[in-house]
């Protein structure tokens, strides 16, 4: 699939890859994870072990989330509130 950003979205990317992890606390850059797939506003910042791990991560067995007792929701809602400044 083609998915072609316009330069709001990439903004808001950008942003987002600078936050801390949302999920372990992890100083930025993080990287940018899509509850849904090409919403662009609905990225979540996880750090790479967080994200890709395999052992922590969401697309792995997701240890640190159930550690956390996180999902994508609560990342989600993690990240959009450090954007806000809160």
């Amino acid at each position: 699939m083609l998915n072609k950003l316009n330069d709001r979205e990439r903004e808001h990317l950008a942003r987002v890859k600078e936050l801390p992890c949302s999920v372990c606390d992890q100083p930025g850059p993080s990287e940018a994870h899509h509850v849904k797939q090409s919403q662009q506003y609905t990225a979540v910042a996880l750090c790479e072990s967080c994200h890709r791990g395999s052992l922590m991560g969401w697309h792995g067995q997701r240890r640190m989330w159930a550690i956390k007792k996180m999902d994508e929701l609560a990342a989600l809602d993690v990240t959009v509130r450090r954007l806000m400044g809160n």
